[in-house]
């Protein structure tokens, strides 16, 4: 069989399609048998076809890198609620000669934009002004060109297929795409292609063709990202942005930049932590609650407990209150990164949590982010490894196809805020907490690639099983798939998973001063991939809450 006919017959057999809540799982279990595991490479997805193009690629000769930016160009179009050509976001690489880098390729706000653009709030999260300038192509073509070996055309040459050829929907895109239906039946582009012209939202199965974006990969393809910037492709999405009152311009796409910069790096009881760094606040967040947790003893049996549910969320209320005050764009704020994330700094907050009693910290809320990001992460045979993190904001961004493009644009300018540091001006960035990480063993090998959508509860997912992993001894699965809580200082309030917090503990908490809450739905969707430590053997797992598949070879 044809591998492309295998990719699209392999999409009908998905497992878990439909968002479902955390289990808690205990802590004990052979590794081996918790988690997708091969010889060789592993790639983790929300979408089994993506992972499926990932493997393909480094079957083919291509590496982590390639790998990741295949399955960036097929989330696009097999997982478009999330999966994008017109977002942003941050990719974290480190090969396996040293080499790291942190590619920083959030959207920028067009020239045109200034605080109080926005007359009626619907325009900032829905249409033609909601989206800014986007950054996923040029991100992806810069680590192709800086680390890659596969040529730019055989890389993106699945994800064109895929567009071309079609692919049957899942009862997940069924079932969003009925939820966007009041808003998505304004834009006829949009409406064509996902709601049969009108009101009707694709069902499960039916087979998703998308020729304009195809035609978009392949001008990529022959054109690098300089075409998506500057040539045919830039044409027309700033062509029917003109007609429809839209801010970006045929300069603001040229002008777009890609920004490369050097990892976050920290430890945590000896494990180095590559991470993020700003535009992003969230590497910072999680560095810094680690370095504070890290001085309070945990271990097997504290997981779940009063004590280490507590400490979670008094080293939370703690990054969030600096995360408030100091994150932003760093092309336009000097940010104290180097001391956020110092053990000094974390030592002297950690003298300030009590263990017997919740403290009090109002945390100046930010603006809102959007829970309907995605995350992926990739391994190589040679140890190459890729965490990765990208949105279009919202479920399906602004809801507006560029026309003739077949590209769905984000709605990333309802992610500033109304003043101060994430203001809305020109060429910036948002305020973002994506935190895509890379975890290694205490000799620098590599060991955990995870990341996870979420808006602000993504920098407490990611602690919470890197935590689970060298604290509590989980397994991969058993880290992912326990369940979570989240504190952000404001609200002054525990959120916590089905499952989180049993009576007893939550009982406890609230005598020890906390304000507990219940999630009405899941807390992220971790898709991370390991090197497991005796044998090298490489594992997957791709979380529960979304479905997703880790595959591997």
């Amino acid at each position: 069989m044809k591998f492309w006919l295998a990719l699209v017959l392999a999409a009908a057999l998905s497992a878990q399609e439909v968002s479902q809540s955390g289990r808690a799982l205990q802590a004990e279990r052979p590794l081996v048998a918790q988690a997708e595991r091969a010889s060789h490479a592993m790639v983790a997805s929300v979408h089994e076809l993506a992972s499926q193009v990932g493997v393909e690629i480094m079957k083919r000769g291509g590496n982590a890198v390639d790998a990741a930016v295949a399955v960036g160009f097929a989330l696009a179009v097999v997982h478009p609620e999330a999966g994008n050509l017109g977002g942003g976001g941050y990719m974290l690489i480190r090969m396996a000669d040293g080499r790291a880098s942190a590619i920083d390729y959030k959207e920028m706000a067009p020239a045109s934009a200034h605080p109080g653009m926005y007359k009626v709030e619907d325009e900032q999260r829905v249409g033609y002004k909601a989206s800014a300038v986007p950054g996923t192509v040029a991100g992806l073509a810069l680590a192709h060109q800086k680390f890659g070996h596969l040529k730019w055309a055989d890389v993106l040459e699945p994800a064109r297929r895929l567009a071309k050829d079609g692919f049957p929907a899942s009862q997940r895109m069924e079932i969003i795409l009925a939820l966007q239906v009041p808003v998505m039946k304004q834009f006829p582009e949009t409406a064509r292609l996902f709601l049969h012209g009108g009101e009707e939202p694709l069902k499960q199965g039916e087979l998703v063709k998308q020729p304009e974006l195809a035609a978009t990969i392949q001008r990529i393809q022959k054109g690098g990202a300089k075409e998506f910037y500057e040539g045919n492709t830039a044409q027309l999405i700033a062509a029917d942005m003109k007609a429809n009152g839209g801010t970006i311009t045929l300069e603001d796409l040229k002008n777009y930049k890609v920004m490369e910069r050097a990892p976050l790096q920290g430890t945590y009881r000896g494990h180095p932590i590559l991470a993020m760094g700003p535009s992003s606040s969230g590497g910072t967040a999680v560095i810094e609650m680690l370095n504070i947790l890290e001085k309070f003893p945990l271990g097997l049996g504290d997981e779940g407990s009063v004590k280490a549910r507590h400490l979670h969320v008094e080293v939370a209320r703690r990054a969030f209150r600096d995360r408030a005050e100091f994150s932003g764009d760093p092309a336009f704020f000097d940010i104290p990164t180097a001391r956020l994330i110092s053990k000094e700094h974390a030592a002297a907050l950690a003298k300030t949590i009590s263990l017997t009693a919740a403290s009090k910290a109002a945390v100046r809320p930010g603006a809102k982010e959007s829970n309907e990001t995605t995350h992926f992460s990739v391994i190589d045979g040679e140890g190459n490894i890729v965490s990765n993190t990208y949105t279009l904001n919202g479920f399906y961004g602004s809801q507006v196809i560029a026309k003739g493009t077949g590209v769905l644009l984000n709605d990333i300018m309802s992610g500033f805020g109304a003043r101060d540091r994430n203001a809305i001006g020109p060429g910036k960035r948002p305020v973002s907490s994506m935190s895509p990480v890379l975890v290694l063993n205490r000799d620098k090998t590599p060991w955990v690639a995870l990341g996870s959508p979420g808006s602000q509860t993504i920098p407490n997912t990611v602690l919470q099983v890197i935590v689970n992993m060298i604290d509590f001894k989980m397994s991969l699965r058993d880290a992912i798939e326990y369940p979570r809580i989240h504190h952000q200082g404001t609200p002054d309030r525990i959120d916590a998973e089905p499952g989180a917090l049993v009576r007893e503990v939550a009982d406890k908490l609230r005598a020890m001063g906390h304000t507990v809450g219940a999630a009405l739905r899941s807390q992220g969707d971790v898709h991370a991939v390991a090197v497991e430590p005796k044998t090298g053997m490489r594992l997957g797992w791709s979380d529960g809450r979304r479905g997703g598949k880790a595959i591997g070879y």
